[in-house]
């Protein structure tokens, strides 16, 4: 006779409470943990956890799978890197609210900004939704393999709002202000966990055009703050305008954080235009944190950075007229034609255009470009650079480019760091960003960027450089460390039930062998919609990954389980 539906047993636990780990078994009944402690009975499906590390799971409140859940049941890569909960709708972009006659913007719109390929979204996305809240029962009917969370994204919002108007830097009048308002109460009422939006001019249509959020006046913003209000619930996230000042930014979430008395985060990363800026924001928490204002600033423990490839978006020679016949051929007929004398000359000659500003800066900023290797080094010294290493044999930079582009059949990647990336490398900013009482690890971009990035494995990154940082001045204390991917940023946006190993918890927990743990490089795969392509990343240690008692990976391969569901909403704290 069983005692219990699960139980984890022999394991060190790192409860998530920044606390000392102790040995213990976990116990689990109808999802939920039901005890911890030693020798605590029997289980009708136990977890060997001998020599690994038992913790809550991960949850990442940045992240995009507002349509891949869709169209999949597996939230991968974060799902195959300990993430338990994610928060998808950041940034402003999404699939929802939207007339049928408006489906088209969305792509277009999620095509220019995350790099989803158009093709794969009218293919996959089924459109069973027009308001948001129609949209929140659409996910509620999903099973995947973990749970999610969503919220009201600014631009698809205002395009509801105001039609064809809305999708151009007009200002709304005041019915279309309250109507803003009235929708961002009734989302969070819903079971939204927050709105966001986006200020960063670096989003941007396929086409060049900026999304229609970046040019909206303050007065729009504050709708959306008021509707929070309303609620009584939710948060604020967005991503700011970079080229503006700290003192501007710094005000403006301070009078949304004061308009909406909810809780506000935004995008928080080391500049390379201003490298010394993540310092004065970082002040501006604190100040604002003694206001009473809950402020925090969202960051990626390591550099941030676009992945190039001739099977990816973006490389040096993607933009370039004679590389365009090419550009859609299956890989070794793509090498093949790079291999042509002709062909190499035209290219490395060529100057790249596109009319997406972001896209074209990162083709031809070439001097930032490093070969990515495996195991990944994301914190490369600038000496090793291609450019560094062409000057050194008296080459010139985009002929060894190409000579690299080429290597292992083509599939070779190249890492251009975007931020996170100056001085003493990340570690530079990281010591003093990442341990801050008043931001919040995440920014894993999962479900998006599948041509660029994937950062969705964050998590196993933190774990191997920071937790196992060389330094033992820069290492991150294991339950410190298991604290900022777990209780940290379920706190931050309301989701009170997760996060922690206690009686009542949500019962979702690793299984890691922490001495065994490796993140390898990333891949493509060819396995979306239309077969579309996308980056996937793997890591070693994960022993056992579960949700709501249920495993759904062993040693990193699926169960089949699918015990994820629609998060509705913020949640409190299980009693103690």
């Amino acid at each position: 006779m069983s005692d219990y539906d699960l139980v984890v047993r022999g394991g060190t636990v790192v409860d998530g409470s920044g606390g000392e780990p102790f040995a213990a078994d976990v116990a689990v009944t109808a999802g939920r943990i039901a005890g911890i402690g030693r020798d605590i009975g029997r289980g009708r499906e136990e977890v060997d956890a001998g020599g690994c590390i038992v913790t809550p799971g991960f949850v990442d409140v940045h992240t995009h799978y507002d349509g891949q859940v869709t169209w999949e049941s597996r939230l991968a890569p974060s799902s195959t890197h300990g993430v338990t909960t994610v928060v998808m709708g950041n940034c402003g972009v999404g699939f929802a609210p939207v007339r049928r006659d408006d489906h088209d913007m969305v792509v277009r719109l999620m095509e220019g900004v995350e790099d989803i390929p158009g093709i794969v979204m009218t293919t996959g996305v089924p459109w069973n939704w027009e308001t948001f809240p129609e949209y929140l029962d659409a996910l509620a009917a999903l099973r995947t393999d973990i749970d999610f969370a969503a919220q009201l994204p600014h631009n698809p919002l205002r395009v509801y709002v105001m039609g064809e108007r809305g999708a151009q830097p007009e200002a709304p009048t005041g019915d279309e202000l309250a109507a803003m308002r009235a929708l961002t109460s009734e989302a969070i009422r819903k079971g939204a966990i927050g709105v966001t939006t986006t200020r960063m001019s670096g989003h941007r249509f396929r086409n060049g055009e900026l999304v229609p959020s970046i040019e909206t006046n303050e007065e729009e913003l504050m709708a959306l703050a008021a509707g929070l209000a309303d609620a009584g619930s939710g948060v604020f996230q967005m991503i700011g305008d970079a080229h503006a000042t700290v003192d501007a930014q710094m005000g403006l979430m301070r009078r949304l954080a004061k308009r909406s008395g909810r809780p506000l985060s935004f995008t928080l990363a080391q500049m390379t235009f201003a490298p010394e800026q993540w310092k004065d924001f970082l002040r501006g928490l604190e100040a604002a944190n003694d206001d009473g204002l809950a402020i925090r600033g969202q960051i990626i423990p390591r550099p941030t950075g676009i992945l190039m490839g001739l099977e990816l978006s973006l490389h040096p020679f993607a933009f370039s007229p004679s590389f365009q016949p090419i550009a859609n051929l299956p890989l070794a007929e793509k090498v093949k034609a790079m291999r042509d004398p002709a062909l190499r000359a035209r290219l490395l000659a060529e100057e790249p255009t596109d009319p997406h500003a972001f896209f074209l800066s990162m083709v031809k900023s070439t001097e930032w470009l490093f070969r990515l290797g495996d195991p990944p080094n994301y914190n490369p010294r600038m000496e090793d650079s291609i450019a560094c290493r062409a000057r050194a044999q008296a080459r010139g930079e985009l002929d060894l480019i190409y000579d690299t582009l080429l290597e292992r059949e083509g599939r070779e990647i190249l890492y251009r760091p975007a931020g996170n990336c100056l001085g003493e490398r990340f570690e530079s900013a990281g010591a003093d960003m990442v341990p801050h009482p008043h931001t919040i690890i995440g920014l894993g971009d999962g479900g998006a960027h599948y041509g660029m990035v994937c950062d969705g494995p964050y998590t196993s990154y933190f774990l191997t450089y920071w937790a196992q940082h060389a330094d033992p001045a820069r290492r991150v204390p294991l339950p410190a460390a298991i604290r900022m991917l777990t209780a940290d940023p379920a706190d931050a946006v309301g989701l009170g039930d997760r996060g922690r190993l206690a009686p009542g918890m949500k019962a979702d927990l690793n299984v890691i062998d922490f001495a065994a743990l490796r993140l390898h490089a990333p891949f493509v795969q060819y396995d979306l919609p239309a077969g579309g392509r996308r980056l996937h990343q793997k890591a070693d240690g994960y022993r056992a990954t579960i949700v709501s008692g249920e495993v759904t990976y062993r040693d990193g391969i699926a169960t089949g389980a699918l015990p994820g569901r629609l998060v509705r909403g913020a949640r409190a704290a299980a009693a103690r």
